[in-house]
């Protein structure tokens, strides 16, 4: 298991290299455009990712069942699954694509966003992020993080070169979102690695209904952790405008960096504990966690001494209110990775029943901002209490979960479902 260990140690390195690139990049255009132009960016990135939920959601069960399939020497079943997943990317793009025109106007009027230029661009980079989650998932799936790592860094050698030249050149938000969709041309790397998946075998179908059972629970989880590391942009993006919603993104991009640059240990934890569930592979996997959860510690403090220097360097200048707003998103998405990492755990485990609260927990969360969030100090005092609220209950669903599942006979109990 020193390899599970290697495998996240390089995926959050190039994570971290990723965000700090993914800075620079948000200190440029911090500088080149005004507030109000910077807001709409961000909160379009969000946006996009909701318009993504539908393949993030699939691709969450194709991943667990990967690994799972791959772990096990089910090649029969893994083989079935990898050749499906081809038809099942292009029905799913294709279904993406007409619900995506389809909602994106009404959407972008409940959402306020100002103009149709920005909406049609939202569109097209969310069209060209079903076929990077694509290969993601098989990435995540086969266990290739040294290949995901590539990608995760010539994406931001792409979105900061690009986005670079675009917005100094033509100051609004579409370039600075633009910038994003150019990035996901780093995908392409697999083309070099599609030859190794071309493989003769008998195949089963994996498309049972244990797989539809497991695809509901993963969606609803997919949409929770959605609704608790973006769902706040969209509330921003609803009722704030102009300077206000340039100064809350700003201090959102840095409260999302906790779980963002530790996130790729849960990529490893949930490929190892999809496929691995034995006591030794117990143990591991818990220094990982472990470990994701001193990162996460150690980079809230890190942004709560600095929060002045951080909001400089995206703004070029100190701006009081956007530092002022950093300490309670800090303390949100300090809770929100906890979660992100109980959730992760849960579905990876296929402890259905808390995998379905972390979902529940994500919509209410986001529901109770969009209800009384109206304005940035109401959203700010609601945020870390909801959040403080949401991870209580789901961690001890957790806790009593391992307890009944430790309780069971059997190295390869999987736990309560």
């Amino acid at each position: 298991m020193t390899k599970l260990w290697r495998s996240g140690v390089i995926l959050s390195a190039a994570g971290l290299l990723a965000g700090l690139g993914n800075y620079a990049f948000q200190a440029i255009i911090g500088r080149c455009l005004d507030k109000a132009e910077y807001g709409y960016v961000n909160s379009t990135l969000g946006f996009i990712g909701l318009l993504g939920l539908p393949l993030a959601i699939a691709s969450t069960s194709v991943t667990h069942y990967i690994a799972h399939f791959r772990a096990t020497g089910d090649e029969a079943r893994l083989q079935g699954l990898l050749s499906g997943c081809r038809t099942f990317l292009f029905r799913l793009t294709l279904a993406g694509s007409v619900a995506a025109v389809l909602l994106i106007k009404p959407l972008s009027s409940f959402f306020h966003f100002p103009r149709h230029g920005l909406m049609l661009v939202a569109l097209l980079c969310a069209l060209a992020g079903l076929w990077g989650a694509f290969v993601n998932t098989l990435c995540q799936g086969l266990g290739w993080f040294g290949r995901l790592a590539c990608i995760t860094l010539l994406m931001m050698v792409l979105r900061l070169s690009f986005g670079t030249v675009m917005v100094i050149k033509y100051p609004v938000a579409e370039a600075g979102v633009l910038a994003s969709g150019v990035a996901l041309l780093a995908y392409l790397l697999w083309l070099r690695w599609r030859k190794e998946l071309a493989r003769r075998s008998d195949s089963v179908s994996p498309w049972t209904l244990e797989f539809a059972q497991y695809l509901a629970v993963g969606g609803a989880s997919v949409v929770g952790a959605y609704c608790f590391t973006q769902g706040d942009l969209l509330v921003a993006q609803r009722y704030f405008s102009g300077r206000d919603l340039g100064l809350y993104t700003a201090a959102g991009l840095l409260g999302r960096a906790l779980p963002m640059v530790v996130g790729p240990m849960l990529t490893v934890l949930f490929t190892s504990r999809s496929g691995h569930k034995t006591d030794h592979a117990l143990r591991e996997q818990l220094k990982l966690l472990g470990l994701y959860a001193i990162g996460l510690a150690a980079g809230a403090a890190g942004l709560l001494l600095l929060r002045d220097f951080w909001v400089r360097l995206i703004f070029g200048e100190y701006t009081p209110e956007a530092a002022a707003m950093v300490s309670r998103l800090a303390i949100t998405m300090a809770f929100v990775g906890l979660m992100q990492a109980v959730g992760t755990w849960a579905l990876a485990s296929r402890w259905l029943k808390v995998a379905l609260l972390y979902g529940a927990s994500g919509l209410t969360y986001w529901l109770v901002l969009l209800a009384w969030g109206k304005s940035p100090t109401v959203l700010l005092q609601l945020m870390p209490v909801a959040a403080g609220v949401a991870f209580g209950v789901v961690f001890v669903s957790w806790l009593a979960a391992m307890r009944t599942s430790h309780s069971r006979k059997g190295p390869g109990s999987t736990g309560p479902a």
